[in-house]
């Protein structure tokens, strides 16, 4: 059985006015900062992606606050009265399921409106899914790239990863556990399946899993066939090395499959760092 949570020991200093983004624990509760407990505490309203989970979060602390839902869906509902209680002096703080809010998450209206209205906004600083991974991949930290979730369909999910395969950082996603082996293996084609990568799982949970490898390998491996949990995969940089005839060739060949030829050149021009124009001629003459 798991131990209690010790009672928080909270500032009784009133909280000051405005709208208060607060990162929340990506899985271990004691991971909470006792500046987001002060928040919560004195909110007048906390706006959260999913009110049932912000509710146990609040239990768990022995808080009580008022909750609203703040969701893709919801955000537009909930901003009228956010702004009107900013309005009057008083205190919203928003909150997602986990980890850091805006970060994949709902929130930007909010802030950029709130900003607009001339509102402070102020960050509450905690736990990140993006920052825990990248923690621990052992993956260069100096650059890096965070591309959020892929498209869901694979074509797309090319195309996209096709956009950002010439960057010269260590890549970042999040992606879900019954698209992680689909993605891994279109990560392994158009990345390159010689490219280090780090795949984390569950992390700051019980289970917590942190897998490294070629991306070839993570792309072959079952345990990834359709795994629980929330997923970070962390991808390192490509060697510097200038794309030949051939990588053209081959590279539009398989984006001539999915494009029509002036949208393939695009996405390997970014790919490869080539001239557009030079490919489209030769994705016309492949074509015919």
């Amino acid at each position: 059985m798991a131990r209690a949570l010790p009672p928080p020991v909270l500032d009784d200093a009133p909280l000051a006015p405005g709208l208060y983004v607060v990162a929340t624990p990506i899985g271990n509760l004691r991971d909470i900062t006792l500046r987001a407990l002060d928040v919560l505490n004195q909110a007048d309203l906390v706006l959260a992606e999913d009110t049932r989970v912000a509710g146990k979060l609040l239990q768990a602390f022995g808080l009580t606050a008022k909750l609203e839902r703040c969701d893709e869906h919801g955000e537009t509902r909930a901003l009228p009265r956010a702004l009107a209680i900013l309005a009057d002096g008083g205190r919203v703080a928003l909150v997602s399921d986990a980890g850091t809010p805006l970060v994949s998450d709902p929130g930007f209206r909010l802030v950029r409106e709130a900003a607009a209205a001339g509102h402070p906004v102020r960050p509450i600083p905690g736990a990140s899914a993006l920052l825990a991974g990248l923690s621990v991949a052992g993956l260069p930290t100096d650059r890096f790239l965070f591309a959020g979730f892929p498209p869901p369909k694979s074509a797309a999910r090319k195309t996209f990863l096709a956009e950002v395969a010439g960057v010269r950082a260590t890549l970042v996603f999040f992606e879900g556990g019954s698209r992680l082996a689909s993605s891994l293996a279109d990560m392994a084609q158009v990345l390159g399946g010689e490219r280090e990568a780090v795949v984390c799982r569950e992390l700051t949970k019980l289970y917590e899993t942190v897998v490294r490898g070629r991306l070839a390998d993570l792309a072959a491996d079952s345990r990834f066939e359709a795994p629980k949990g929330e997923i970070v995969v962390l991808v390192g940089p490509g060697r510097e090395t200038e794309a030949t005839p051939a990588d053209a060739d081959a590279a539009l060949a398989e984006a001539l499959a999915r494009l029509k030829p002036a949208d393939a050149a695009a996405e390997v021009a970014r790919a490869l760092g080539l001239p557009r124009r030079e490919l489209y001629r030769r994705a016309l003459e492949l074509k015919r």
